[in-house]
């Protein structure tokens, strides 16, 4: 049996749904799914303009059900879903009425085991009280820490009613969930995030049918090396975005005038104003890849300069951030080391020696850690902590495609606003 593609179309704009929508079901795409975000936004009136423009296509309704089963499947299938989901960690008679209720009219629901403490137990449960299908979902937040669809591929097998599969998929892991078994395969992201959308869903398609993937773009990065070409991918803005406008170093800036890069684990130091000994000491306790950042409490005597870099660069330093500053850009711009600060300043200070390496400080208003990550860009630099850099990483990829999405929007003859319908949102 061939599986079943349905693009799941988690935006909050119904005329970007649609338009999506189109798309997709030109590349090939079976089941249009309204997602739950874009039900709370839009209303049943999404589900109703769906099943209008596609009127040969299984509109599924994903309502995420957790009380009152008739009614809000009642509501969803008289609104033209054929598939309405429930929730599996919901009472078994808000299934149960779900599925009789939907039964009425021809339709038929499925249940969302995300959360369930044991998937097979509650999929057999569900199939006894009228389901039709299980939606086998990781969530989001686990796809961000790194966590990848293809872990539930074991379990389809064990599954006693159709499965459906959702959660971060790509066309590789589209092709080994086929292969698994899986009846429905969900896929949101990377159509709907993609500037051609047709050919994104045609690609998945075709790893579906052949059962052999291509490249993918999951969520996987692990290795020190994988998260630093993650953050070499992305912007300080996507990431202070990923991060809930977190991270940013006020008043710290580029002094570079090429267009570098700066990204790496932070040796911390401390210091006082115009006292260069422990900067430049921390050079010799540098590891290739490291990023020295300097607390100096926005002194304005500079603590590292020309020779401090030369000494950096042999080592393999990423670069430098201080809060405080820093003198020879002129030559520093011209090695092409990457180096932010607070201030300019002609001046130095003497080696005194005062302050530690490889403390917790403070930088641009920031706690820094050793063994934060630190990036930096023409916009600035941001600090990750170092526990949370794969979901970082991630969010902050998922922030760049949405972004391109807009972007290939508005190249069409749209504007930012009319993307966005920020007007709707606008507080009255």
């Amino acid at each position: 049996m061939t599986a079943k593609l349905q693009v799941a179309l988690d935006l909050l704009q119904g005329k970007r749904a649609v338009q999506i929508a189109r798309e997709s079901v030109e590349g090939g795409a079976d089941w249009i799914e309204a997602g739950t975000p874009l039900i709370k936004s839009e209303g049943m009136e999404i589900v109703r303009r769906l099943k209008k423009e596609f009127p040969g296509k299984t509109v599924v309704a994903d309502l995420k059900t957790m009380d009152v089963g008739a009614m809000e499947a009642e509501m969803a299938v008289k609104s033209g879903a054929d598939i309405v989901v429930i929730m599996g960690v919901s009472s078994d008679s808000t299934i149960s009425e779900a599925a009789k209720a939907a039964a009425k009219y021809g339709a038929k629901v499925m249940v969302d085991l995300m959360g369930a403490q044991d998937p097979v137990k509650r999929a057999k449960e569900a199939a006894a009280l009228g389901a039709a299908y299980v939606c086998m979902h990781l969530a989001v937040d686990e796809q961000m820490s790194g966590v990848t669809a293809e872990k539930l591929a074991s379990m389809i097998k064990r599954m006693p009613i159709g499965v459906a599969v959702a959660g971060g998929i790509t066309s590789r892991s589209a092709a080994e969930l086929a292969k698994a078994g899986a009846e429905i395969i969900i896929v949101g992201g990377a159509i709907t995030k993609s500037a051609d959308v047709k050919k994104a869903t045609a690609s998945i398609k075709k790893a579906m049918k052949t059962k052999k993937g291509g490249k993918s773009k999951e969520f996987k990065k692990y290795t020190e090396a994988e998260v630093a070409a993650a953050f070499s991918k992305v912007s300080t803005p996507n990431i202070c975005d990923a991060q809930h406008r977190q991270g940013h170093m006020k008043g710290i800036v580029r002094r570079n005038s090429k267009d570098v890069k700066m990204v790496g684990r932070a040796l911390t130091v401390q210091t006082l104003n115009g006292d260069w000994a422990k900067p430049v000491e921390a050079i010799d306790l540098a590891k290739p890849g490291d990023v020295i950042v300097v607390d100096v409490a926005g002194g304005d005597v500079a603590v590292w300069g020309e020779l401090a870099t030369c000494s950096a660069v042999s080592k393999g330093v990423a670069g430098v951030v201080v809060d405080g500053a820093i003198r020879d850009i002129d030559e520093i711009d011209a090695i092409g080391f990457p180096c932010f600060s607070r201030h300019l300043s002609s001046d130095a200070g003497e080696p005194k020696g005062y302050g530690g390496i490889g403390v917790t400080i403070a930088c641009g208003g920031q706690k820094v850690r050793p063994g934060d990550w630190i990036i930096g860009d023409w916009n600035g630099v941001v600090v990750v902590p170092a526990e949370n850099a794969v979901e970082v990483a991630n969010r902050s990829l998922d922030v760049l495609e949405r972004e391109n999405r807009i972007r290939e929007e508005i190249k069409r003859g749209s504007t930012m606003s009319r993307v966005l319908e920020l007007k709707k949102w606008e507080k009255v």
